[in-house]
């Protein structure tokens, strides 16, 4: 039985996250607060929803590995934050996007001098744009711009944000070249989906060695 505490849980996806651990056969729910973290922090895996000042005092704190989807820190701050914790960070849990990401630049790979474009779609009150997902899918691939004004320029990738109404999320990367497009896309109907990853990814993150972990490290490896 793995022990799991979760920090946030008062927030939207913390509240998704909790009937996840409470339903499956495996999962023991050992703590779950908003804020205030509880003493001692006793648990096999943490599940962090909160917010960046909130995970640098997990990370602080946490006596087991973490699982977090708090944007706010960069990679190195993570690290530096508790060097002997295994923490796996993600501001996406779908494994369906994790997916994508490695086929994006498998694609970009196979089809050098394509211009790669992304749309992504999400509700009215996301608060950032692009989001945090589209620009993850395209790391490292190109020169982002957001919001384009004039002609495509060398090396540029433009990411295109469309807020509206409830749509739970949806991520679409067009590679163009010539005489042919090629469409790879994500469409999320239910915001559980990215709880079950986040659970998912706690299973998976138990018994890791210390280090900063990925959603794409997890495929492939769920039951394994």
């Amino acid at each position: 039985m793995i022990r799991v505490g979760v920090h946030g849980a008062t927030g939207r996806m913390g509240r998704l996250v909790l009937p996840e651990i409470e339903a499956a056969p495996d999962l023991e729910l050992a703590w779950a607060c908003g804020r205030e973290l509880p003493s001692p922090l006793d648990a096999d895996v943490i599940i962090d929803f909160s917010t960046p000042d909130g995970l640098r005092r997990l990370l602080a704190q946490a006596p087991c590995p973490v699982v977090t989807g708090t944007t706010g820190m960069t990679p190195a701050e993570l690290l530096a934050a508790n060097p002997a914790l295994a923490v796996l960070h993600s501001a996406n849990f779908s494994l369906g996007v994790a997916v994508l990401a490695r086929l994006v630049r498998d694609a970009a790979q196979a089809l050098p001098g394509y211009d790669i474009e992304v749309v992504e779609l999400h509700h009215k009150h996301k608060r950032d744009a692009p989001s945090g997902t589209a620009l993850h899918l395209v790391e490292g691939l190109g020169t982002v711009v957001s919001g384009r004004t004039g002609p495509r320029g060398d090396g540029e990738i433009g990411v295109h944000a469309v807020r509206g109404g409830d749509i739970v999320g949806e991520h679409r990367v067009y590679l163009s070249g010539p005489g042919e497009r090629l469409e790879l896309a994500h469409v999320a109907t239910h915001r559980g989906l990215f709880a079950s990853g986040a659970v998912a990814a706690a299973r998976w993150l138990v018994g890791k060695p210390a280090g900063l972990y990925r959603i794409e490290d997890v495929i492939g490896g769920i039951g394994g």
